[in-house]
C-alpha cells in the first residue's frame, strides 16, 4: 500500500478538523457507539489500518491502556518540548529526510519507523532506517518516551549558514492526530512549489500552538 494510500484513512477522519468553524461541528458522531460529540473530541487509532477514529469520551477511555493487547488505542493528549538539537544536521542526514518538516512515529504492528510529510496531495511516508533512529535515541534518550502509533516527534530542521527564512530547530512529541490535522489544513491551502503564504501562515499558527501545549519532556524513563 502506497504512502498516499496509508494516510487516507487518517485524513478522512481529520479533514473535518481542518474545516473549523460551526458547520464542521454539525453532526459529529462518535465511531465507535454512534453517540454525539462535540467539534473538539478524542481519537483511537486502529492499529491494523492506522486509521483515526473520533470517540467520544466514554469510548475514548475503554483504550487508555497502553499495556492492554487491543485493536485500538486511544490518542494521549500531551504534547512535549523537546531540546532542537536532537535533530541537527547529523540526524537528517542519517535519517535521510529530504524536506525540512516531517513527523515520525513507530508503527507498532510492522515494527518500523515512519517519516511522514505534509504536501499537497496529503502526507507522503517512508520508512526510516532503525539502526540511525537507534542512534538518534541513544544521544538524546528522551525520544524513547514515544508511545508507538499514537504519538509523533514533530521537527523541523535547523537553519543553515545564510538561510534568514528557516526558523531554528524545533523538536516537540505530539498526538498524533495534531499531526495529521496539519497535514489536512495544509492540503487544503497548499498553493505552487513551496505551499504559499497562506499554507506557511497555517504552519505557523500551528506550530505556535503546539509551543503554547507543551512542557518540557521529562528524563527517559520517568512517570
Amino acid at each position: 500500500m502506497s504512502g498516499a494510500d496509508r494516510a487516507g484513512a487518517p485524513l478522512a477522519a481529520l479533514r473535518r478538523l481542518a474545516l473549523s468553524g460551526p458547520a464542521a461541528a454539525a453532526g459529529e458522531r462518535c465511531d465507535m457507539c454512534a453517540a454525539g460529540v462535540p467539534a473538539a473530541h478524542s481519537h483511537v487509532v486502529d492499529l491494523q489500518s492506522r486509521a483515526l477514529l473520533c470517540a467520544c469520551r466514554p469510548c475514548y477511555l475503554l483504550f487508555t491502556d497502553e499495556h492492554a493487547k487491543l485493536q485500538y488505542r486511544a490518542v494521549p493528549e500531551r504534547y512535549l518540548s523537546l531540546p532542537g538539537t536532537a535533530f541537527d544536521e547529523r540526524a537528517w542526514d542519517e535519517l535521510q529526510i529530504p524536506v525540512g518538516l516531517a513527523f515520525l512515529f513507530r508503527d507498532s504492528v510492522q515494527d518500523r519507523m515512519v517519516a511522514s510529510y505534509p504536501g499537497p496531495a496529503g502526507a507522503t511516508e517512508s520508512d526510516l532506517p532503525l539502526p540511525a533512529w537507534d542512534r538518534i535515541v541513544t544521544r538524546t534518550p528522551q525520544l524513547a518516551l514515544l508511545r508507538p502509533d499514537v504519538e509523533a516527534v514533530l521537527v523541523r530542521r535547523p537553519a543553515r549558514p545564510g538561510d534568514a527564512h528557516r526558523p531554528d530547530a524545533e523538536c516537540y512529541l505530539v498526538p498524533v492526530d495534531a499531526c495529521y490535522e496539519l497535514v489536512g489544513r495544509l492540503r487544503l491551502l497548499w498553493r505552487g512549489f513551496d505551499g504559499g503564504q497562506e499554507a506557511h501562515e497555517a504552519m505557523e499558527q500551528f506550530f505556535a500552538r503546539v509551543r503554547a501545549f507543551s512542557r518540557p519532556a521529562p528524563p527517559a524513563g520517568a512517570s
